[in-house]
């Protein structure tokens, strides 16, 4: 299987990142991606108010471009994530998985909220979003695919847990702040895909969008042995690897580490 990531610098001018977000997406197909990741929140990149104001339905303006751009290019497209309205309190900030047909494949809400004082900056997602509860799997060919965004991959816990159920490949759309991205976000991506012998595909948001964010770049796929594959590095584009499949069966014998788990051991409160 070929995959892109995809890095663009949205902000609050929507008309502006769906066609970056486009652009992208019809270049990685161009090049043989089958399955293309967008960053968290293409559609719309702003102030959190502004967020939850300009949240939108799932048959929204940004999924329905979406869905048309994967069944014009014939790929599977997550649709990074979006600020999604819901039917009762906040807006959540969701992630889709759609079908080359352009269907609705799988839908995750990020479960950790981004509530954390850095690089001179209070962000407090949990006032503008609601959590989501539930982990989300969904088959692609040889992949198996676990869904998280952004702050979630500080939470290995998370990725252990799509381990159990199958997951032999992450996706990450995420908007990681230059703050923490210089030291923290390629040792992250690397780990998780070393601890779990799965392929991360890291795609991130890059430069600066009102009121204060910045970030970090460097999208990158990883391969189930910590190797880049492929990266961005700076500026908007798209990175694309091929995904060997037989290589990570290869390394899950050799080295056997996630049949060697004993999770049974480690259960939350065990005394």
């Amino acid at each position: 299987m070929r995959a892109a990531v995809v890095q663009i610098n949205s902000t609050a001018d929507r008309d502006r990142n769906l066609e970056r977000a486009a652009l992208q997406v019809g270049q990685a197909a161009k090049a043989g991606a089958e399955l293309v990741v967008l960053p968290e929140k293409w559609p719309l990149l702003a102030a959190g108010e502004d967020l939850a104001a300009g949240a939108q339905s799932i048959d929204g303006e940004a999924v329905t471009s979406a869905r048309a751009w994967a069944r014009e290019h014939g790929v599977a497209l997550l649709a990074g994530s979006f600020t999604e309205a819901r039917p009762e309190g906040l807006p959540s900030n969701t992630s889709l998985l759609i079908s080359p047909e352009g269907e609705i494949a799988a839908t995750y809400r990020k479960i950790h909220m981004f509530d954390v004082d850095v690089g001179g900056v209070s962000y407090r997602e949990s006032s503008h979003e609601q959590a989501g509860s539930q982990l989300v799997i969904s088959d692609l060919g040889q992949a198996r695919i676990g869904m998280a965004v952004c702050y979630d991959l500080r939470f290995p816990e998370l990725f252990r847990a799509l381990l159990g159920l199958g997951a032999n490949l992450f996706t990450l759309p995420s908007a990681f702040t230059v703050a923490t991205g210089r030291d923290h976000w390629e040792i992250l991506v690397r780990a998780r895909a070393i601890e779990n012998q799965s392929f991360v595909l890291a795609a991130d948001q890059v430069g600066r969008a009102d009121p204060e964010y910045d970030s970090w770049g460097h999208s990158m796929i990883v391969g189930p042995w910590g190797e880049v594959l492929a990266e961005v590095g700076s500026g908007e584009g798209f990175a694309v690897a091929d995904l060997d499949f037989d290589r990570l069966r290869e390394i899950r014998t050799s080295l056997p580490a996630v049949a060697h788990r004993r999770p049974q051991l480690f259960s939350e409160g065990r005394a």
